[in-house]
């Protein structure tokens, strides 16, 4: 099996931008869950460096236009590494064998008939570099670029695109999966039920010199579409190369919908017109808005990777943007979203399982591999969780439904942490006659820690190294970089000894603090109201809702010297802080790790036993065979700790 997946090549008008990260991400992150699959893949991308624009833009900063494309192409060849994107190729449209290719196939397309000269006016957008409808016209402007459009008379070259009309409708029909989602499909159809012109593919020198000259008329040059497009051929050795014969037929395009015409229309006739088969899939993904504001340089809200990448991380980024947007449709980015997203989904649910599994494999059986006894059901269960989890994330993943994929991997990182609260290995530990079954359940967990290892490495491939390390597993081993033999159950070697790692995802600062903890007047309505008395037998609901009740995780607990009723717990709700609680006579400092508690947040500390206490945690007293007892109060299921009590 052979994968061929491409991102447009990129206009080098403008630096790279959010956009630009993640078309390029997603394509990356194919390319690697194709590799984990066991298929040859080929990666391209690229820069597009001809047209007007190109020219004004140069004209902006005072050089010439090859000087100009030359810096911003390598702004975009070094910004890939930042995001941890490898490509296996990028093409640019002045490489040389790229103008051999496009002028090959130009005099291909005009010795057949398909070129034609002719007096042409029409209404021309810069912004687009072509010539728009006026059915494409939204009252007079065109509607990408908010001006209207030229109108240009000239003599120019002609592409017969419309006698390729009702092929073109016929193929969409016959291939539903051709373009995705179905949204784009039907768009594309739906214009394609009107007549197609023929498109406008040359530009004469006497306006424009910055482009490939035609190789039948040195006083033109092409249209910056008929150049861009055939780098997906360029790339791979067309005509007669290897490449070209072993990729071109599984090709897969990945694009932005502002692009959709020339990607869906232009390109699959210009296929047919050349006689070269048309790619395989053509898939189309929304817009990102900034803060629910559509990203524009005018008004400043443009989002470079390099800032992103130096605030937030390379994997963070990739996990963020491939789990936020819905494929298709358009997702809103903030620098709250990342940082919730890493505080829950990275630090607190896929990090926390991390260290706390790894920390009782060191703690119990002195950081190696245990070796498993024979299972129960609850390990059964556990294993068939994971070939779920296996299943549809391969399913997901190759239907380009990231968020999807990663959701099935996160539902799977809640079953492993719920195995661990339920069987309670710190108490399996404190049992000679269970030695046998807290080795499975170690084991089981460490397994559960492979087989995350392995979903996320296309995805967050930085972490996953550091996870197969943490694993005592290199990188390449096909434990954790192949599905078809590492998507089992029961390969971690029992005796492999553990390493330390830094923490996978360190908790971000959102940057927000409470308006009285930073010095804010308060309102006159919390200034100096009195709590109800103790005792008292009623609570107005203006008081209950003083009280601040979250879910909170314990990630550490010690007896307190001194005293036989306390314990010192370290809570994350969502921010770490100690409490101090009065139930040292009814639970193990170890067997409460990893609970989940309710807790009261925002008491006033208060120091016990020299201990600063930063709030209570909540439970019933209760009577059970003639003795009194506290049970932790806590909730059904496992929730994000900081989770508010509604």
């Amino acid at each position: 099996m052979t994968t061929y997946i491409t991102t447009p090549i990129y206009y080098v008008n403008a630096q790279p931008h959010l956009g630009h990260a993640y078309t390029t991400i997603v394509a990356d992150t194919y390319s690697r869950f194709r590799r984990l699959c066991g298929e040859k893949v080929r990666f391209q991308t690229g820069t597009d460096e001809h047209g007007d624009k190109i020219v004004k833009a140069a004209e902006n900063q005072n050089v010439q236009p090859k000087e100009y494309v030359d810096k911003i192409s390598a702004m975009f060849r070094s910004t890939w590494p930042l995001l941890e994107v490898e490509p296996d190729h990028f093409i640019r449209t002045t490489d040389v064998d790229h103008v051999a290719v496009v002028q090959e196939i130009l005099q291909k397309v005009y010795d057949s008939g398909d070129i034609y000269f002719d007096e042409y006016t029409g209404l021309y957008c810069q912004g687009c570099e072509r010539y728009l409808t006026e059915k494409e016209l939204v009252d007079g402007n065109c509607p990408d670029h908010q001006k209207p459009p030229k109108e240009i008379a000239e003599q120019n070259y002609f592409f017969r695109m419309s006698r390729y009309q009702q092929q073109l409708i016929d193929h969409i029909h016959n291939n539903p999966d051709f373009i995705t989602p179905e949204r784009y499909r039907n768009e594309v159809l739906s214009f394609l039920s009107e007549p197609l012109e023929d498109l406008c593919i040359s530009r004469p020198k006497s306006r424009l010199t910055w482009g490939i000259e035609l190789p039948f008329d040195d006083k033109f040059v092409t249209y910056v579409w008929f150049d861009a497009l055939i780098n997906y051929l360029t790339g791979i050795g067309y005509p007669d190369g290897p490449d070209f014969a072993e990729y071109w037929s599984v090709a897969e395009h990945v694009i932005a919908k502002d692009i959709l015409k020339p990607h869906a229309i232009y390109w699959p006739t210009m296929l047919m017109a050349t006689g070269v088969p048309l790619y395989q899939k053509l898939h189309v993904h929304g817009y990102w808005n900034i803060d629910d504001t559509k990203m524009s340089k005018s008004i400043g809200n443009v989002v470079r990777p390099k800032e992103l990448v130096d605030n937030y991380g390379a994997d963070t980024i990739r996990y963020f943007t491939l789990r936020e947007m819905s494929f298709g449709l358009d997702s809103s980015f903030s620098s709250e979203g990342i940082v919730a997203r890493q505080n829950a989904d990275l630090a607190n649910d896929l990090g926390n399982l991390f260290s706390r599994a790894t920390a009782m494999v060191r703690k119990y059986r002195q950081g190696k591999v245990p070796e498993p006894a024979e299972c129960t059901e609850a390990d059964r269960e556990l294993q068939a969780a994971a070939q779920t989890m296996i299943r549809d994330y391969r399913q997901l993943m190759a239907e380009f439904l990231f968020h999807r994929g990663l959701q099935a991997v996160w539902d799977f990182v809640g079953v492993a942490n719920r195995y661990i609260v339920s069987n309670e290995p710190w108490a399996l530990a404190k049992d000679p006659a269970k030695v046998a079954r807290l080795d499975t359940v170690l084991y089981n967990t460490l397994e559960c820690l492979r087989l995350l290892t392995l979903v996320l490495q296309p995805v967050m491939p930085g972490a996953a190294i550091k996870m197969a390390a943490g694993l005592g597993l290199a990188a390449g081993d096909e434990r954790v970089s192949s599905l078809e033999k590492g998507g089992l159950w029961n390969l971690l070697t029992p005796g492999t000894e553990l390493q330390t790692i830094d923490a996978l995802f360190p908790r971000l600062d959102d940057g927000k603090k409470d308006a009285k903890h930073a010095g804010g007047k308060k309102s006159k309505k919390e200034k100096n109201d009195p709590l109800p008395e103790a005792g008292g037998d009623l609570v107005d609901f203006d008081h209950f809702q003083k009280l601040d009740l979250r879910v909170a995780e314990i990630v550490a607990a010690e007896p307190i010297k001194k005293s036989k009723k306390l314990l010192k717990l370290l809570v994350k709700a969502p921010e770490e802080r100690t409490i101090v609680a009065g139930i040292a006579e009814y639970y193990n400092a170890d067997e409460l790790i990893g609970k989940q508690v309710l807790i009261v947040a925002n008491l006033k500390p208060v120091k016990m036993m020299g201990v600063s206490s930063q709030g209570m945690v909540l439970a019933a007293r209760t009577q059970g065979d003639g003795k009194e007892r506290l049970v932790l109060s806590s909730v059904s299921d496992m929730v994000v700790p900081g989770s508010k009590v509604a």
